[in-house]
């Protein structure tokens, strides 16, 4: 699952391989852009904010345009040589192709794909709150934003992109393991909200430009994560066995560790 960390790392690698070179072609495989055609302008800069991809494009003579894509759960771009095999998902799930001389970027099942003049940005991505891999990040403001709901359980708002962008199921999870905060804790009774949100920040960050997600400082398959996608095994700290819960908004999943992060439980069933 796409979090901000991978965002970030696939709008760099996209960047290596086509800004500032010239779309030569452009395929678009979505019924409201199936007349479009970027041919002729040139990527610009590839950019992100949380989980959301910006490619800017620009013309001599014309305003600039940004190809904007989400992520979401199961998104993603790749890029291959002239020629080469298109082998990064089924072809079905090809929803933009980008030609240039030096290399074509693949889009594989994006989600909400537009093409919107570059002064519209904000009216897709004004919504979210300090991206966590951005430059304006801001952690007070984060806070505020997070207390703006006292009462929601800190797991649900924590993945809230309005409060705070790039967190996923993958660092809910380590952040709240790593700061001993029960998951459905109400977020006006967090201790410290501000050290929370810096250290969702620092996990995020470590990971910049490496696409192994790791927290616990090992880059080992089987030793990446404290609790996530470990429930049944036991916590690398106290040996408890730890636990998955599906449930709250969109029926997220859940991992935790019943001794290291004590108080609210999650509702029985």
């Amino acid at each position: 699952m796409p979090e901000g960390d991978t965002v970030w790392n696939t709008a760099r690698a996209l960047g290596e391989a086509i800004a500032g070179r010239v779309v030569e072609r452009s395929d678009f495989r979505v019924p409201r852009l199936a007349t479009a055609d970027l041919s002729g302008w040139t990527a610009a800069e590839s950019a992100c904010r949380g989980k959301h991809l910006l490619l800017r494009l620009t013309r001599e003579g014309r305003e600039p345009l940004t190809l904007h894509s989400h992520l979401r759960m199961d998104g993603v771009w790749r890029t291959y040589a002239p020629g080469e095999r298109w082998s990064g998902r089924p072809a079905h799930l090809i929803r933009v192709a980008l030609h240039t001389a030096d290399a074509v970027a693949v889009g594989y099942h994006l989600h909400e794909l537009e093409i919107v003049p570059t002064r519209d940005e904000e009216r897709l991505v004004g919504h979210l709150g300090p991206d966590l891999m951005g430059p304006d990040w801001d952690a007070a403001e984060a806070v505020r934003r997070l207390l703006a709901r006292p009462g929601r359980w800190i797991a649900d708002a924590l993945i809230d992109q309005r409060n705070l962008a790039g967190i996923g199921n993958l660092y809910k999870a380590e952040t709240l393991f790593l700061r001993g905060v029960s998951p459905w804790t109400p977020v006006g009774q967090v201790a410290d909200l501000t050290a929370l949100v810096e250290k969702a920040h620092a996990l995020l960050n470590s990971n910049r430009g490496r696409w192994t997600q790791a927290t616990t400082g090992s880059l080992r398959r089987s030793e990446t994560t404290w609790v996530f996608e470990r429930a049944g095994q036991p916590c690398r700290r106290c040996r408890t066995t730890l636990r998955r819960w599906t449930g709250g908004d969109h029926e997220r999943i859940t991992y935790w560790c019943p001794h290291c992060q004590p108080g609210a439980l999650p509702p029985p069933g």
